[in-house]
């Protein structure tokens, strides 16, 4: 069964999709593994036990970028499954790349908009966690309605998470990091992990340091995590 999601909801998108240019490496490592670690939002709800050939904890990644943070986890962690979403073609065809080189049977793909991925093709109380690395700040503040983590998505993220799943946001604007804030402390159903108000550790699903880090690192920018609990 689907979730109802509100009609002033449905128009929002979570990313603007991204094709950019390929290395002849990722693109022939993209089109040779993508009838096997690829998911379509057209083939509707996904029943993961079948995709993955077994029963699983099961993680979603929103917006994976280049992807080698999670390829590094889903190295890490074979018993578990990984599910990245992303719009950014190279992005994909980096992480196809990894999957291939190091041989990795727990990872699926998608390539569409992280809203109707949740909407049409995850289950409701399918996932042990979802997490959003470093999305797009949009830091003007007319843009600020286009940023993902607001209070309806982050509402319907909940839906796809099992009792005590976790929700991990991680961001390298500050204040971006408090409207984070701002938002799960007035959303029901959740709890943050780490007290009311309270900024998290790094996200033990955060195995290696990532070019957005390297770069607020550089620029003199700090990185603010939330680890958040379904209640």
């Amino acid at each position: 069964m689907h979730t109802q999601i509100p009609a002033h909801f449905r128009k929002l998108r979570s990313f603007v999709r991204r094709d950019g240019r390929l290395t002849t490496a990722q693109e022939r490592a993209r089109v040779a593994l993508w009838p096997h670690v690829g998911l379509k939002l057209q083939d509707g709800q996904a029943n993961f036990d079948t995709i993955f050939g077994r029963e699983a904890p099961r993680f979603l990644e929103i917006g994976f970028g280049s992807g080698q943070s999670l390829l590094a986890l889903a190295e890490a962690q074979q018993d578990s499954d990984f599910i990245g979403i992303e719009t950014h073609k190279p992005g994909i065809g980096a992480l196809c790349l990894g999957i291939e080189v190091k041989s990795l049977s727990n990872l699926r793909i998608y390539y569409d908009d992280a809203v109707e991925i949740l909407k049409n093709c995850i289950p409701d109380a399918s996932l042990t966690g979802v997490q959003i690395f470093f999305p797009d700040p949009w830091q003007k503040r007319r843009h600020h309605a286009r940023r993902i983590v607001q209070a309806d998505f982050v509402q319907l993220v909940i839906t796809k998470l099992k009792p005590a799943g976790t929700l991990h946001l991680a961001t390298d604007w500050e204040d971006y990091a408090k409207h984070m804030m701002r938002v799960i402390s007035n959303v029901q159903g959740i709890e943050n992990i780490f007290g009311d108000g309270q900024y998290a550790a790094r996200s033990p699903y955060r195995p290696i340091l990532t070019k957005f880090e390297r770069r607020a690192e550089r620029e003199g920018r700090g990185v603010w995590e939330l680890q958040l609990r379904k209640l």
